[in-house]
């Protein structure tokens, strides 16, 4: 075992060297090394990639086609991100909001050929918005001039006193010679966003304005846009961003990118890893880099990447292809709601029926099999993601279709006769599935239900709080079916060495997850301690989790080492830690998992399983006829495995704000397969041992 685990140690720090496990996304294409140029940041707040036509919107369109093209994720800190706050963002270049419902930016007020926003050092003095002001304070420290056209662009280009150097309210007022003389402009296009807001508030509705409504609006943007792109020096880098959501739904928004080789290539960021998607703070990078200006350690956006050529016959198929990923991510969002809620439903549904039913000794191998296919349902929001859909028949059809062969697959093969058989086929579905989708990108997490949506903004790439459930549930009941066939050493090593792999995995570059590996460690160590004898304790599952936030901070730093325009999240986190900001980020998630205590959809799982976990080992002949107690008699491997599963997930639901999340997944996969392998092992040994749950419920955890 020893040798075992020094190989696997050599191949891990390979991996992580060798193949930029710890590195973050990949560099940006753009420098500040480059000479400086001239940039007009146009911002249309509510523009989404359908908008654009040739007809209602030709200057827009003429731009769109000139540029490199990607979808914009405007979430900032609520759900949906109003003007103000849109504009507050590309401000301070990082997510940021003005602390309370808004609408509109406030109107500047004119002070000799610039202007000054009234109760600006509110944003920093009370709302804690204490990067406000990054952007223009940056510009005039490089002396770089700037002219901002309407509030919102007022509000980008401010100083740390809310003052800006050059001010209009509209674009008729600039000439190509006030242009020639500054750098930047930016341009607060407010026509499409106006007419949505209801007493300087976004609505709480999706869409309230009627189709002839919107397209009347788009004009009128067009015509502004247009005005200004008329009148720019030659050779100007235009950037076009929907700033902001329109409605209480968030939606992917514009990003297009004109400067010589844009034309014809997706516009992405390393920020997301994703050759088509930016986010907010990406502008502010974006536009401190074209014009040479050093970027602050503050901003957490990354200059914008032109990618390669598209492989495409029309350039509006690609606006076509943006629209649509916008499509998807509503079609997901529509129905995520109702899937969990279904799935809530179908979970304690089959604890009362399995409850009834083993009591009476009847139909144990139609219990078996309603076992395996439930705890194969998870997995099959991933792979639907390998077919193509864009309708919700298309998802859950696909999803029915993978459903089906898994559970075929589990309950058919030649393994079906092993009581451990099911377990390790869903179960190494799903590990292999997500490890899969890691080391290749993790573009099955993207738009599932299980994992994470661009539109809603809390992550891009990498490992999510709801993934890492169930790759962590997965290694340690795959590890623990091996150590089942190779007890002894052979075991121990699998449990230890894939468990590290799986970690190493989630808490590297690739996977970017900070709460899962504190609690995947102590997982795999109580996994393998109660394997080999041992007694586990307080003292040394507390020492198993402070090893585990040693090691993820070690993925962090190193990372924090790397440029920052190549860091995640992970190296951010320390650069929090080292100015202070950190405490907020903890807060704020900490409250988000207390929200998750509450969840309709989540808690229920979590109680039902629970309930009848400790029900069916504390009376076992009342609960199960003995079955959750005849597959630990069958595997004791299975009970270890069980309860680092649980150890995990309640360790991962304390320090990941998905919070029950976390649990409730970890439980939906465990437990019905601990049932089915149950059940199989009485149909070799029908009789029970006598006292087995007695004996069980003394255990020391």
């Amino acid at each position: 075992m020893r040798r075992a685990l020094i190989v696997l140690a050599v191949l891990v720090g390979q991996m992580m060297l060798g193949q930029g496990l710890l590195a973050g996304p990949a560099g940006a294409d753009r420098g500040v090394d480059q000479a400086p140029g001239r940039v007009a940041l146009i911002g249309v707040p509510g523009l989404h990639w359908n908008d654009l036509t040739p007809s209602d919107t030709p200057n827009l369109w003429e731009l769109a086609e000139a540029s490199a093209v990607g979808s914009l994720s405007v979430r900032t800190v609520g759900n949906v991100t109003c003007p103000y706050d849109g504009w507050l963002t590309v401000s301070a270049g990082t997510r940021s909001a003005v602390g309370y419902g808004c609408g509109a930016p406030p109107r500047p007020e004119a002070a000799g050929t610039g202007a000054v926003i009234p109760d600006y050092r509110y944003l920093i003095d009370v709302a804690g918005q204490r990067n406000a002001g990054t952007l223009g304070e940056s510009l005039k420290a490089a002396g770089r001039c700037s002219i901002a056209i309407g509030p919102g662009a007022a509000l980008a280009l401010a100083d740390r006193q809310g003052a800006v150097a050059g001010y209009h309210a509209s674009p008729l007022q600039v000439t190509t010679a006030d242009l020639e003389k500054c750098p930047m402009v930016a341009m607060d296009v407010d026509d499409l966003v106006l007419p949505y807001l209801t007493g300087d508030r976004l609505p709480k509705v999706p869409d309230q304005l009627a189709p002839a409504e919107r397209r009347d609006a788009l004009r009128l943007a067009d015509a502004k846009a247009g005005a200004l792109l008329s009148v720019l020096p030659a050779g100007t880098t235009v950037l076009l961003a929907g700033l902001s959501d329109h409605g209480s739904v968030p939606h992917l928004r514009v990003a297009a990118l004109r400067e010589p080789g844009a034309e014809g290539r997706l516009l992405g960021a390393a920020s997301t890893r994703r050759e088509d998607i930016s986010i907010l703070p990406d502008v502010t990078s974006t536009v401190l880099t074209e014009l040479g200006v050093p970027v602050p350690s503050t901003v957490v956006g990354v200059p914008m990447r032109i990618g390669e050529p598209l492989r495409v016959g029309e350039q509006g198929a690609t606006f076509e292809r943006l629209a649509r990923a916008d499509a998807t991510a509503q079609t997901m969002r529509s129905a995520k709601g109702p899937y969990f809620t279904a799935l809530a439903v179908l979970q304690v549904g089959f604890y009362v029926a399995a409850f009834l039913l083993l009591r009476r000794r009847k139909t144990l191998s139609w219990v078996r099999g309603a076992a395996v296919a439930l705890a194969a349902l998870p997995v099959t929001s991933f792979l639907v993601n390998l077919l193509p859909w864009s309708t919700h028949l298309e998802l859950f059809g696909g999803m029915l279709a993978w459903w089906a062969a898994i559970t075929t697959l589990a309950l058919a093969g030649p393994w079906r006769r092993r009581p451990l058989g099911p377990l390790a086929v869903v179960a190494g579905v799903t590990a292999l599935t997500l490890a899969g989708d890691l080391l290749t990108g993790t573009t099955l997490q993207l738009n599932s239900f299980m994992g994470y949506s661009a539109e809603q903004g809390a992550r891009y790439f990498g490992l999510g709080n709801i993934p890492f459930a169930l790759l962590a549930t997965g290694t340690l009941l795959v590890t623990t079916v091996i150590a089942h066939r190779w007890p002894g050493k052979v075991g121990l090593a699998a449990i230890v060495g894939l468990g590290t792999f799986a970690m190493v995995l989630g808490g590297s570059g690739m996977g970017s997850d900070f709460g899962g590996v504190i609690a995947f460690v102590p997982g795999i160590a109580v996994t393998a301690l109660i394997l080999s004898g041992k007694r586990v304790s307080l003292l040394k599952l507390g020492a198993f989790c402070v090893a585990g936030g040693v090691i993820v901070m070690g993925f962090a730093w190193l990372n924090y080492l790397r440029p920052p325009a190549e860091q995640t999240h992970l190296g951010r986190f320390v650069g929090q830690v080292l100015t202070g900001e950190a405490f907020d980020v903890i807060w704020r998630k900490l409250q988000a998992m207390l929200g998750t205590l509450l969840n309709p959809n989540l808690m229920p799982i979590v109680i039902a399983a629970v309930a009848f976990l400790v029900y069916a080992i504390l009376r076992p002949e009342q609960a199960s006829a003995g079955v959750v107690p005849a597959a630990f008699e069958h595997s004791p491997a299975l009970r270890a495995g069980l309860i680092g599963t649980l150890v995990s997930g309640v360790v991962g639901m304390l320090v990941n704000d998905s919070g029950a999340a976390v649990l409730s997944m970890a439980l939906a996969l465990a437990v019905p397969l601990l049932l089915a392998t149950g059940i199989g092992a009485m149909s070799r040994a029908p009789e029970s041992v006598p006292g087995v749950g007695e004996k069980l419920a003394g255990v020391t955890k």
